[in-house]
C-alpha cells in the first residue's frame, strides 16, 4: 500500500455495490435466448461460453459477462456482427442495461458504506464496464447519485477497465492524484486498472464474482464487502 493519504474512493459497480445475480442474471439469460433465436439449448451454451457456472449459479471472475464491456458482451453473443449492425445492437443493449439499472438491487450495507465514506470526507466515484447511463441510473436508484463526483461507464473513456483511463479521469474530476485514490472492486480487471493508473490503494471485495485466490495477488487488502471498508479505512487514517 502506498504511503500517500487516501482522499478519494473509486468503486466498481456490479458485484461491489450492486448484487450481480439479483440484478443481471435474468437479463443475461434474456440476451442469450435472443441471440439463440429462442433455442434454449443454444442459449445455455452461449451462457456457459460467456463464463456462467451452472453449479455455482454465477459468472466466473474475469468472464465476459462479469468483466467485459457491453460492447464485448454483444460481440460474444453475436460474433459475426460488424460495422453498423454491431454498433446499433450495442447502443440498444446500452439502453436496455440502463433500464435494468433503474431496478438495481444494492448489496447489503453498500449504500450505508458509501454514505459513511462521503461523510468522512472522501471524494466518491464509480467506474464500470456498463454504460455511463447505466452507472448514473444505478446511483439514482440507490439514492446516492448526489454523493458521487463521477459515474463513468466504458463509453466515458477511450480505454475502459482494465486500462488506467477511468481511474485517471476520476482522479482529475476529484481534484486528487491517482496515488490518493483507493480502487474497490470484485474482479481482477478493477485492480489491474488500479495498478495501471498507479492508484494508492487496491481493495478487493468478495461480494461479487471474484475469489480471494484471484484478487489477493493484485490487492492490498481483500474484504468481505464494501460494508467493511469504512471501519478498515478509519483504523488507518
Amino acid at each position: 500500500m502506498s504511503g500517500h493519504r487516501i482522499r478519494a474512493i473509486l468503486f466498481d459497480k456490479d458485484g461491489t455495490l450492486l448484487d450481480f445475480n439479483a440484478t443481471w442474471l435474468g437479463f443475461a439469460r434474456d440476451l442469450a435466448l435472443s441471440a439463440a433465436d429462442g433455442d434454449m439449448g443454444r442459449a445455455d451454451l452461449l451462457l456457459r461460453e460467456g463464463g456462467y457456472d451452472e453449479d455455482e449459479n454465477r459468472f466466473r471472475s474475469g468472464s465476459v459477462f462479469a468483466a467485459g464491456t457491453n460492447a464485448e458482451v454483444v460481440k460474444h453473443f453475436h460474433p459475426h456482427l460488424d460495422g453498423e449492425p454491431l454498433r446499433s445492437l450495442v447502443a440498444e443493449t446500452d439502453r436496455k442495461t440502463a433500464g435494468v439499472a433503474e431496478r438495481a438491487v444494492a448489496l447489503p450495507g453498500a449504500v450505508d458504506a458509501v454514505r459513511a465514506l462521503h461523510a468522512a470526507g472522501f471524494a466518491i466515484g464509480l467506474a464500470t464496464n456498463d454504460s455511463t447511463a447505466g452507472a448514473k441510473r444505478t446511483l439514482e436508484a440507490f439514492g446516492v447519485a448526489d454523493l458521487f463526483v463521477a459515474a463513468l461507464g466504458y463509453d466515458a473513456v477511450d480505454n475502459p477497465k482494465p486500462a488506467a483511463d477511468p481511474c485517471i479521469l476520476f482522479a482529475k474530476r476529484a481534484g486528487v492524484t491517482p496515488k490518493e485514490v483507493a480502487v474497490v472492486g470484485d474482479n481482477a480487471h478493477d485492480l489491474e486498472m488500479a495498478r495501471a493508473a498507479g492508484a494508492g490503494l487496491s481493495v478487493g471485495v468478495l461480494s461479487g464474482n471474484g475469489t480471494r485466490e484471484n484478487l489477493a495477488p493484485l490487492a492490498d487488502v481483500v474484504l468481505d464487502s464494501v460494508g467493511d471498508l469504512p471501519a478498515w479505512l478509519a483504523d488507518r487514517r
